[in-house]
């Protein structure tokens, strides 16, 4: 299983969909409370649902791992982790999956300076009111020291989502195959 974490608009998300397309490493949907943006699918980049049914989630012991992020509830399911998936996490979620001790799940920490990332987030309609807190929110959550150390960290500035997409796929082969496990 491929992690990836990182701040706002690191290219997480854009890379999980190409690894999918380019390689059939499917992305887990992640449950979220929040809305979906635009061209987001229920079912397929995330699955929505209310505040409440979040809750339901976590009372039923149905999530590996959860956090709240701008004021939603995020989790992955347990019905998501598997083989040849891929899943974008927070540093808390990361901490869940790495104390699974699995040797089929490979880290990577993609980065990006702030104003490139809020170039993104400006390019992708985000409200500038919103990219100002995610940056604000991102400067703690991704101070140095707060993320856990990933297998590998990836600067995503000024490089195409293939290019990084690519360098992430072979990346996590070769460290299979490292482990013994392809």
């Amino acid at each position: 299983m491929v992690i990836l974490v990182g701040a706002s608009a690191s290219g997480k998300t854009e890379v999980a969909r190409l690894l999918e397309r380019r390689y059939g490493i499917k992305k887990a949907a992640t449950t979220t409370s929040r809305k979906p943006r635009v061209g987001e699918r229920d079912g397929i980049d995330y699955f929505f649902v209310t505040p409440e049914g979040f809750e339901r989630l976590l009372k039923d012991n149905r999530l590996i791992e959860h956090a709240i992020y701008n004021g939603h509830y995020y989790g992955c399911g347990k019905d998501q982790v598997a083989e040849n998936r891929c899943v974008v996490l927070d540093p808390n979620g990361l901490e869940h999956f790495i104390s699974l001790g699995d040797p089929g799940i490979v880290t990577f920490y993609l980065t990006a300076e702030e104003d490139t990332r809020a170039a993104r987030m400006k390019g992708r309609g985000d409200r500038s009111e919103d990219i100002e807190k995610r940056l604000l929110n991102d400067r703690i959550e991704f101070a140095p020291g707060k993320v856990h150390p990933t297998d590998f960290k990836i600067k995503t500035d000024g490089r195409s989502i293939e290019e990084i997409t690519d360098e992430v796929y072979e990346v996590y082969m070769e460290e299979l195959k490292r482990r013994g496990l392809k």
